[in-house]
């Protein structure tokens, strides 16, 4: 275990401990109602399964960089991921299977191609704004 890691893992605070075992559990709960596998996401965040897997556990902090990804693709706020709005079960409002496919897809491709892809998504979605 790098140094990095070991710093990662054992530097949390109790609250810290709980509100990421917390946001796990959410994590896995959304996950699974969106029919990911953990597979699926970790690849989706450019992570591995293990890695994902010691998110949904609360073992390691989730980069904040990631969250707005995450609720996202669950088609949830980031107060509903961060738990701070009251929900009684989460509802199946993620992207279609379809949709996920191209997610993954466009995952799998190189980062230069993902930013062009991501540039022409921004620039049909832009447009439709304005008319």
């Amino acid at each position: 275990m790098s140094s990095y890691t070991k710093h990662h893992i054992f530097t949390m605070t109790k609250n810290d401990a709980i509100f990421f075992k917390e946001l796990g559990t959410r994590i896995k709960i959304y996950r699974k109602e969106t029919g990911l596998t953990q597979i699926q996401l970790a690849k989706v965040l450019g992570i591995s399964q293990q890695h994902m897997g010691s998110f949904e556990n609360g073992i390691r902090k989730i980069p904040a960089s990631m969250l707005p990804t995450l609720a996202e693709l669950f088609g949830i706020s980031l107060e509903t991921l961060y738990g701070q709005e009251e929900t009684d079960k989460p509802t199946k409002r993620g992207p279609t299977p379809k949709l996920l496919k191209q997610v993954e897809q466009l995952a799998a491709l190189p980062k230069s191609k993902q930013k062009f892809v991501m540039e022409m998504l921004d620039t049909v979605i832009k447009q439709q704004a304005i008319n």
